[in-house]
């Protein structure tokens, strides 16, 4: 092997290495013997030449994808220009729709797809060709199959974009073969995933709006489809302005394509399409037609696994009008009434958000839920906690994710099976070791249930059914005051699947041949059937004979059998001798020999002998295949009778998997997690001791300070928080949302302990960020936010909001925090941490009692700042913006003069009339602020202040005077005095 290394090195294009494709020969060598041990010498010749070549998809060779060749296109003259005049002629296409055209051996791309090809694949414009000549020249790029779903993969998992493939049906026209969208992969899962697992779920959703009866109410019309857990969903319901009850089933859905009535008429179609968009969905117009429910009963009565002579006609969701017209056109769109596979399969089901807590999207962005592209695994929840094994427990995990119970009992249910696993070591990696050997059930089973599968989708059955034993026994084993829910919810259940898949175990046993799978091939066992064994025993007696003709022809020529003279053979030619070149001369001269071919490996050749033990044993494996074959199609589908039992015990150990994963998180964490106390939804508090955030404290080289956290009902409910940049806040906010969320999924929570009540919704007003191309600035997706939160915000919920207010003027700004805040604080009362630069805000806890204050500590010098990063009780004495500018290496002159203008402002805003100081402080929608008029007691010291001779007393005299008025004012028990006092002091 190391001959076959070494060789294979000195193959390299040294022009790749001067391009930075293979950076270093050791690193070209490590993956080179990679290949000769997996027997892909000849593949990876061809990749090393720069030639087209499958790379190897393992994770030790994923750097070789650096190498991507470009495929020459070669067209004929009259072909060129008959395909440029049907390009050409072809409608105009959506700008996130890319056409590939399929060529047999390879496909091309053309116009601005054929720039988005150059650009993701080759990432160089030169990749570019023209068709054609003068003014009628076309951009094109050519794709190997290799380049193509590399291409396909990022634009529909990635990209969000829709792919469709042309074939050439005669004459120069070319015709839709095939295609693909972000919600609709199954005609390109071949393609995307081959026969590994499916990584990513697709879900289509349609949305129709409608106005209901005379008040003119909105009334929203969800439906979607699930193809690979067969199911179609439905709701209605009617929505807010600002669509937040969309918003939420958008989140816990988590759907990739959105399906539209094209130049919809509906006043609010403009904000619902804003809002998918700031979602990332793709969205999809379609006929107004497509959403016609006349026919639904009927396609729900093919598609619908139903009772044996029941229809569809009395299910309750048909009373949902506007949400079937939504179904109809996912139905339409799907094209799921083409394959016959779809028949009396899927269920169909109301979306009922009210179980599951509601994330809106800003929540969702502001917890870090979702994995964004490219990105380390650690800097979302969902890479974090997502440590599942198999290809269903890595779908479901996001999906928890997505919808944390709000029923105690349920997350209590699965806080005692993550504790059993993180109790029980044993337990935890016993099981990850046999979940290890289990493929894509869920995947197998559809396969098996629409007669696509193969003896080799058997195999992987039978491989994952034979590791069922272990788990069962393992889990019952088990010793633990949660032994009997351990056995309850996951021994049971596996114990019971075990027997009733049995007699697949059996079936795969007794007709496939085990022992040959080991050499990648699937066959039927000879013994399993007469016909076949006698088959058999004839090709192995020709192969027999095969073997004496070669012994008889080397000792003819003098050669050594099985060294110098082999039997070989192929497809195209059967059975032949092969002697290697080094004494290829013995054949010279030979008339009963037949020359084949002449190769680097050898001299190829033929007697007449050999010739007809070949014919003969061609003819015995043909009738042997035949025969094969059709005991294959009978056992397949007696297979196909077990998709039901195999998709359950896949939605089982999916399940499994991510409590494993779950309790390996929480075990394996830097500090390890604890499990929450939790209480009803609406009793209770929130108090988190030595609370971290789980993903900053995975990043390196940081060690993060915990702080405790403490929201009281009906005492200490809304913080307000206060501090330099950089110090904390952000954080410290974050990682509350993120604790209670992960409670209510049933992981345990990265602090030494905590108490945490159910929250019904989780709502968050966290970052700057605009989206100009769809006409939103920053305040004005501030305001959004907002807005939703006031619409939408209960008694039970949890809000986060960091820097409210600074997209406009300061007083502004300060005006609608503070407004903001009041009404949560007062009138919703709920949980609220609000990070603030306002220090003026902290006036707050003075005139609504359950608000309090915090700060995070920073240590500062005339040269330094050092932050603390410890959040404690009351407010920040100081901003540090100037501190934080000096850490930017900001130019010392314009510190400096940054300095002198704040020293300005604060002399100019001290010697303001303290009735514009007060004013600036009111709400001015009849709250609880400061306003002229409001209180009588008020009026009059604010009188008297104004009529002061400021000029005779002087600035002592004046602020002794000032302490006088307001030790007398200090009696009264009015809460307008209390915030005048407050800021006065």
């Amino acid at each position: 092997m190391d001959e076959a290394v070494r060789a294979l090195v000195q193959l390299v294009d040294p022009r790749l290495i001067e391009r930075g494709l293979v950076k270093q020969r050791v690193q070209l060598r490590r993956h080179v013997t990679h290949a000769v041990e997996h027997s892909t010498l000849e593949r990876y010749a061809t990749v090393a030449r720069g030639l087209h070549g499958r790379r190897c998809t393992c994770l030790h060779c994923s750097s070789m994808a650096a190498v991507q060749p470009v495929q020459q296109l070669s067209l004929g003259k009259s072909t060129e220009a008959g395909f440029i005049q049907f390009y050409n002629s072809m409608p105009e296409k959506p700008s996130t729709t890319v056409r590939v055209f399929d060529r047999n051996e390879y496909f091309t791309v053309h116009g601005e797809d054929a720039s988005l090809a150059a650009r993701l694949v080759f990432h160089t414009s030169s990749a570019v060709k023209q068709l054609g000549s003068g003014c009628q020249q076309l951009p094109s790029v050519a794709l190997s199959r290799m380049n193509f779903e590399s291409f396909a993969r990022e634009l529909l998992l990635v990209r969000q974009y829709r792919v469709e493939v042309y074939r050439n049906k005669g004459r120069g026209v070319w015709t839709v073969a095939y295609k693909a969208s972000p919600g609709n992969l199954q005609q390109l899962e071949e393609v995307l995933f081959g026969g590994g697992a499916i990584t990513h779920t697709a879900v289509t959703l349609a949305v129709r709006l409608a106005t209901q009866g005379k008040q003119g109410g909105r009334l929203v019309g969800l439906a979607y489809a699930d193809l690979n857990n067969h199911v179609l969903g439905v709701t209605e319901f009617t929505d807010s302005d600002q669509l937040s009850e969309l918003q939420a089933c958008l989140v816990q859905l988590g759907p990739k394509e959105c399906l539209l009535v094209s130049s919809d008429r509906h006043s609010d179609s403009g904000r619902l399409r804003q809002l998918l968009s700031r979602c990332g969905l793709l969205i999809t117009d379609r006929k107004r037609t497509e959403f016609s429910s006349k026919d639904i009963v009927q396609d729900l009565n093919r598609l619908l696994k139903l009772e044996t002579g029941s229809s569809s006609v009395g299910l309750p969701q048909l009373d949902m009008k506007v949400a079937m017209e939504s179904l109809s056109a996912v139905i339409r769109y799907m094209e799921l009434l083409s394959d016959e596979a779809n028949f009396s399969v899927y269920r169909l089901q109301t979306v009922d958000t009210a179980n599951y807590m509601r994330l809106d999207g800003s929540a969702a962005k502001a917890l870090s839920l979702n994995q964004e592209p490219g990105q380390p695994l650690s800097t979302s929840l969902t890479g974090l906690l997502n440590q599942c094994i198999t290809p269903p427990g890595k779908r479901l995990l996001p999906q928890w994710l997505k919808q944390p119970l709000l029923d105690k009992k349920s997350i209590e249910e699965r806080l005692d099976l993550v504790e059993a696993l993180f109790s029980d070591v044993y337990l935890r990696m016993s099981l990850q070791s046999e979940l290890r050997h289990v493929p894509d059930l869920h995947r197998l089973s559809r396969r098996l249930a629409s007669h696509k599968a193969s003896l080799q989708d058997c195999v992987k059955v039978y491989q994952a059914l034979q590791r069922l034993p272990n788990m069962v026994s393992v889990l019952k084993s088990h010793e633990s005051s949660h032994d009997t829910i351990v056995k309850e919810v996951l021994m049971s259940p596996l114990s019971e699947l075990q027997a009733e898949t049995q007699k697949l175990v059996e079936l795969v046993k007794t007709t496939i041949d085990l022992d040959l799978v080991r050499h990648h091939e699937f066959v039927i066992r000879s013994s399993f059937d007469p016909g076949l064994q006698e088959l058999r025993e004839e090709m192995d007696e020709v192969e027999k004979k095969m073997q004496m003709e070669l012994q008889k022809v080397a000792e003819e020529l003098g050669l050594d059998a099985n060294k110098t003279i082999r039997l070989d053979s192929a497809s195209h030619l059967g059975h032949f001798l092969r002697v290697t070149k080094k004494v290829e001369k013995v054949l010279r001269g030979q008339r009963r020999f037949s020359i084949l071919e002449t190769r680097n490996d050898g001299v190829r050749f033929i007697n007449s002998q050999l010739r007809s033990l070949s014919e003969q044993y061609r003819s015995l494996r043909e009738r042997y295949n035949t025969v094969q074959t059709a005991i294959a199609e009978e056992v397949l589908a007696i297979a196909g009778g077990y998709a039901e039992p195999l998709a359950s015990l896949s939605s089982l150990l999916a399940r499994m998997d991510v409590l494993v994963s779950f309790s390996h998180v929480s075990a394996s964490a830097p500090t390890p997690y604890v499990r929450p106390s939790l209480t009803a939804m609406g009793e209770g508090n929130i108090e988190l001791k030595d609370c971290r955030h789980p993903c900053m404290e995975q990043q390196d080289d940081i060690s993060f300070i915990s702080n405790d956290v403490s929201l009281i009902r009906g005492e200490d409910m809304f913080q307000i928080i206060t501090g330099p940049n950089m110090g904390g806040k952000s954080t410290y906010i974050r990682q509350v949302g993120v604790a209670v969320l992960m409670a209510q999924v049933g992981c345990f929570v990265p602090c030494s302990s905590a108490r945490v009540c159910v929250v019904d919704r989780i709502l968050a007003r966290v970052g700057a960020s605009d989206s100009q191309m769809k006409g939103i600035s920053t305040f004005m997706a501030e305001m959004l936010e907002a807005t939703a939160i006031l619409d939408t915000a209960t008694r039970n919920s949890l809000v986060i909001i960091d820097e409210l207010g600074r997209g406009t003027s300061t007083y502004d700004g300060f005006g609608l925090a503070w407004a903001i805040s009041h009404h949560i604080a007062a009138k919703v009362e709920c949980f609220g941490l609000f990070a603030t630069h306002f220090h003026e805000m902290t006036a707050l806890a003075d005139t609504v009692a359950t608000v309090s204050n915090r700060h995070v500590t920073a240590l500062t010098t005339e040269d330094a700042l050092t932050l603390l990063y410890r959040v404690r009780l009351g407010v920040c004495d100081q901003s540090f913006g100037l501190h934080v500018a000096q850490l930017a290496k900001f130019p010392p002159r314009v510190v400096e003069f940054a300095r002198q203008k704040a020293e300005e402002l604060e002399t100019y805003f001290s010697d303001t009339p303290l009735t514009k100081r007060q004013c600036q402080l009111g709400e001015g929608d009849g709250g609880e602020g400061v306003m002229e008029g409001e209180n009588e007691e008020v009026d009059k010291f604010l009188a008297t202040v104004s009529c002061l001779p400021l000029a005779e007393l002087g600035e002592e005299g004046a602020k002794a005077k000032l302490r006088e008025l307001v030790t007398e004012l200090s009696q009264s028990p009015s809460p307008e005095v209390k915030a005048l006092i407050n800021s006065c002091n």
